[in-house]
């Protein structure tokens, strides 16, 4: 069994696609929808029989109802089953940032409350509140008594307390949440940051939820198996521009193609990543009809550079 897995919180290609390149997915339509129980086995039916699914609970425990017990527990029962069907051992619950540490008495009431039949439970919380080191503090304790594991961006902070298993989720370093796309650099580091759950033999779980996440997730899989990163476009250069810019809808202005696509990365020379949007910022704020004259502007700038 491997220690580090590896995929994406949701599906971001065909699960046909998907499943050639991954043994891991977050199932995150069930936030969003109690899915029919016959749904739900054709998920597990259509997936390779060494596949692992892991389940978000559904947004009326998290947010609608905000762990109340009388109103959550049925919603608990109904994804406990989804999670039977998939042959999921993971549950992972998700609050938003407006649910604050004052409240985590509420959480800590159900989750001491519900029946797991064996399910690892796991919790994201959201929101800079979470982070004050007396909050840490505290938030590791209830989870410790209630065998919890404490869900983070292991780019802005490490989880106050897992067991068996240490579950990380990607969102972005960008400004704009989802809006991003990691550098070599960065999932080298993300590797290290991983290395000591490794270590003590944990099951560590990594999830990426940005926009380049089927793209970052192979990317971070292929150096963890062979220390190695494939090219981002199989391109350099000018070339490599052309490749993230040339299916946009043209006539398009500098804004709006920074706003689509600025996050992205390119490659102007081998190994040497650089964000689109350093790329377009020296460009006249106007409107460009065609790839072509996107392309001219920034070779000159770039000759100028």
């Amino acid at each position: 069994m491997p220690m580090l897995k590896v995929g994406c919180c949701g599906y971001p290609t065909s699960m046909k696609k998907y499943y050639e390149s991954f043994n891991l997915v977050e199932l995150n339509r069930t936030f969003y929808e109690f899915p029919r129980m016959s749904t739900v086995d054709g998920w597990r039916e259509k997936a390779p029989k060494d596949f692992e699914f892991t389940v978000k609970a559904h947004q009326d425990i998290t947010h609608k109802y905000k762990f109340e017990i009388k109103l959550s527990l049925p919603a608990f029962e109904t994804m406990k089953q989804i999670c039977q069907r998939l042959k999921a051992r993971i549950i992972l619950f998700q609050t938003p940032s407006s649910f604050r540490p004052e409240q985590l008495g509420d959480a800590e009431k159900f989750l001491a409350k519900i029946t797991r039949d064996n399910l690892v439970v796991v919790w994201e919380t959201r929101g800079s509140a979470w982070d004050v080191p007396e909050v840490r503090e505290e938030l590791a304790e209830r989870l410790e008594t209630l065998r919890v594991v404490h869900v983070t961006d292991p780019f802005k902070t490490l989880p106050v307390y897992t067991e068996n298993v240490a579950y990380f989720r990607l969102h972005r370093l960008g400004k704009q949440l989802y809006y991003y796309q990691y550098t070599d650099d960065e999932l080298k580091q993300l590797l290290k940051l991983m290395q000591p759950f490794e270590r003590e033999e944990k099951e560590v779980y990594v999830l990426f939820n940005n926009l380049a996440m089927f793209d970052d997730a192979k990317r971070f899989m292929n150096y963890v198996k062979t220390s190695l990163f494939p090219s981002l476009t199989g391109v350099v250069g000018i070339d490599s521009v052309r490749k993230v810019i040339e299916n946009t809808r043209y006539p398009v202005t500098k804004s709006m193609l920074s706003k689509r696509l600025g996050w992205r990365l390119v490659e102007l020379e081998k190994g040497k990543q650089t964000r689109l949007e350093e790329l377009l910022k020296p460009l006249a704020s106007k409107s460009y009809g065609n790839v072509e004259e996107v392309l001219r502007e920034i070779e000159n700038q770039i000759r100028i550079g």
